[in-house]
């Protein structure tokens, strides 16, 4: 296999790596009817998110060294809208969804002891996470079509 075959496999499964959770650990989440299986679900995705970060760094250098071997650089549209859109979404994550989900995770953490039942603050926070987890699942979606595709 070539470099330049061996780079886009990587690629892939580098996406893979960050789709997969994105799409999956929500539903996870959204899916406990006990605060043990809150804390269950939030053990498991607190594991998985380790996946979408090293996805992450091998997406960009597998990216950028693509860009480099095949000298298309920023000279198309649709690759320089996935970066911009890939930015964005990398601002929602860690910047709306991350800190949102720390307060839900203390929430959990501090009803450990109390009743099974899960706190009513846990279903306010999650509802205002839900709007932006769909749109950064979206951006992911219009990113891959844009690498698919490549439509311009």
């Amino acid at each position: 296999m070539s470099l330049l075959g061996l780079l886009l496999v990587l690629h892939i499964l580098a996406s893979i790596s960050i789709i997969g959770p994105a799409f999956v650990l929500p539903i996870i989440r959204r899916s406990a009817r006990s605060v043990g299986q809150l804390h269950f679900a939030f053990g498991i995705t607190t594991k998985l998110a380790i996946m979408p970060k090293i996805g992450g760094a091998v997406l960009v250098l597998t990216g950028v060294w693509l860009m480099i071997i095949t000298k298309m650089g920023l000279s198309q549209m649709w690759l320089n809208i996935s970066i911009l859109l890939s930015l964005l979404m990398v601002v929602m994550i860690d910047g709306w969804i991350e800190p949102r989900m720390k307060k839900i995770i203390k929430i959990i953490s501090e009803s450990q002891d109390q009743s099974n039942e899960i706190p009513a603050e846990f279903g306010l926070l999650i509802k205002k996470i839900v709007p932006i987890e769909t749109a950064a699942q979206l951006l992911m979606i219009a990113i891959l079509v844009l690498m698919v595709v490549k439509p311009f």
